[in-house]
């Protein structure tokens, strides 16, 4: 099982052509298992799945897993509104060697609850590869409710779910009702620390991307039951936090990256570079945890 501090990693692009700078990634992978990150999310939300073309997304999945060439695993983004792009994407990482894939809830038609459980089952069984879901209804008007969870939970490679509602009493209710090897994900920086406490296994984080050492750490004291040392962590990245959401992720992200001096600012419409009057709390944040 996947646990500890799992990077939703950004999508490093050049400036003017906006095509995936390769080198970048490259830098921000060995970076990454460097600084202790336990897994990386490639092409998620933050790594601006809702852009890449279908040729793009999976080239950087491919990219990515060859790069880290089994120092650490990989998670493949491979979610969609249709269901047969959902599971063309995840065979297309099942074949570029990922070792589990995380698929966000269709977004803009609003299924029903039978609709999503049919939807992840149809794709579970279309691909034999470890499979997390991920339930994030601020951003796709789609909530995955808990009864659907506990369906979707007992069919054989569905292994474990994001929940990014922040809400800590829907993830205690999927932790005590779900199966042992189920696991529960965070994916909301601002609560991974109580969700973890309560018994999750980890945290697929925006804020990982300036933090990862930092993050690995807090994400290790919470899975080791250390409340305190876990908070005093949590403590210190609080404010780099709440910068990663100054505006949508990944604008503030991939500025706060940019800063850092891993990559280039460039990101793709219909987002736009983090705007000027929001540089300088994102800035201090970073100072503030002696990211820079």
């Amino acid at each position: 099982m996947i646990s500890g501090s799992i990077v939703a990693l950004v999508t490093p692009m050049h400036s003017g052509s906006l095509e995936v700078d390769w080198d970048a990634l490259k830098r921000l992978v060995e970076w990454h298992i460097d600084q202790g990150t336990s897994s990386i999310v490639a092409v998620g939300t933050t790594g601006e799945s809702a852009t890449l073309s279908m040729t793009e997304h999976s080239a950087v999945i491919r990219f990515v897993v060859e790069q880290a060439a089994g120092r650490m695993p990989i998670i493949a983004g491979t979610g969609a509104n249709s269901t047969r792009e959902a599971i063309e994407l995840t065979q297309g990482a099942k074949k570029a060697g990922a070792d589990a894939c995380l698929l966000v809830t269709p977004y803009y038609n609003k299924p029903t609850q039978e609709g999503l459980y049919q939807h992840y089952k149809a794709i579970a069984e279309a691909v034999d590869i470890d499979q997390i879901l991920y339930n994030v209804p601020g951003r796709t008007a789609c909530d995955m409710l808990p009864e659907t969870v506990l369906r979707l939970c007992t069919v054989g490679n569905i292994v474990g779910i994001k929940e990014a509602t922040g809400d800590l009493q829907r993830a205690q209710q999927l932790i005590q009702q779900c199966p042992a090897d189920f696991a529960i994900y965070s994916g909301d920086d601002h609560t991974a620390r109580e969700l973890i406490l309560l018994g999750g296994k980890g945290d697929i984080s925006v804020t990982a991307n300036v933090a990862p050492k930092l993050m690995a750490q807090m994400c290790a004291a919470a899975l080791a039951g250390d409340a305190e040392v876990a908070a005093q962590i949590d403590g210190v990245l609080k404010p780099v936090h709440d910068a990663m959401f100054i505006e949508a992720n990944p604008i503030p992200v991939k500025w706060a990256v940019s800063e850092i001096g891993l990559m280039g600012r460039a990101i793709r419409l219909p987002l736009t570079p983090l705007a000027s009057e929001y540089e300088g709390a994102v800035s201090t944040a970073l100072q503030s945890a002696e990211l820079i």
